[in-house]
């Protein structure tokens, strides 16, 4: 247990708040610094930067989500890879199997020590309790195998709190980048009509202006929010395939235990 809860004290991932903080600031900055210097002296924009400037205001929080997505999207892919541990996970589970069945616990420890990761440190957990219950002499065969599975339950709940944190960044990303952009869009549409009623006369430059603040808004906005459902589809799915192998590896080791102490 010891293990399991310094490995999730290394593994505790970035501090939301703060890099939510860093990349609003950092992005109204930019934006405002150099984004709004790429222009001519007729006003037209010289490059894309330029082009984007004329989003309005709403730009760099989009921009600042989109960065808040990529940065915990990275930080989830390197904290999963990390639980998967250093060597391929399949064979891991296979040789931890077979070294069950032939009652070779230290070869299963050595392997948990070599592999690591949260799915390794789940094993090694149950493998301890595995190694004390067959000295126990004290309990029946029902209370030993007990005993293992609470251990496995309880490393579990230490390690899976790791690789799900900040999930619901990308989640909540998914949704909101959408809505941010479809508040830009409409500040743009009505600035649009809003130009357009005060000239009393149709001004095509006044039109287009607020039709492309609001389609800059929209193309950012569905970047990022597909961006975020990407991501957070990858980063579930492989967290189900850890939570499936750990839940695999629980069973063995019980199943084997209560198989070979009937």
């Amino acid at each position: 247990m010891a293990q399991a809860q310094t490995t999730t004290k290394k593994q505790s991932g970035l501090n939301s708040g703060i890099v939510i903080l860093i990349a609003t600031v950092l992005c109204n900055v930019i934006f405002y610094t150099v984004f709004a210097k790429q222009f001519d002296e007729q006003g037209h924009h010289t490059n894309v930067l330029g082009l984007v400037y004329k989003g309005g205001f709403v730009v760099p929080f989009l921009l600042a989500t989109f960065i808040i997505c990529i940065t915990f999207a990275v930080e989830r892919l390197l904290t999963i890879k990390k639980a998967k541990g250093t060597g391929d996970l399949d064979n891991f589970l296979r040789n931890i199997k077979s070294k069950l069945v032939s009652n070779d616990i230290n070869g299963a420890l050595a392997d948990c020590a070599k592999q690591q990761g949260s799915v390794a440190n789940v094993v090694q957990a149950g493998l301890h309790k595995y190694a004390e219950m067959e000295k126990n002499t004290g309990l029946d065969a029902e209370q030993k195998v007990m005993n293992i599975q609470k251990e496995i339950e309880e490393t579990t709940g230490l390690e899976l709190p790791v690789l799900e944190k900040n999930m619901w960044i990308l989640a909540t990303i998914a949704s909101v980048g959408t809505l941010i952009a479809l508040f830009g869009t409409v500040l743009g549409m009505i600035k649009a009509f809003t130009g357009l009623a005060a000239s009393g006369s149709p001004d095509p430059e006044v039109l287009a202006t607020g039709i492309s603040e609001a389609l800059i808004n929209t193309a950012i906005g569905i970047i990022t929010s597909a961006v975020a459902i990407i991501f957070y589809n990858l980063c579930t799915n492989m967290i189900d395939k850890l939570t499936y192998g750990i839940d695999e590896m629980g069973y063995s080791i019980s199943q084997t235990f209560a198989a070979k102490n009937k």
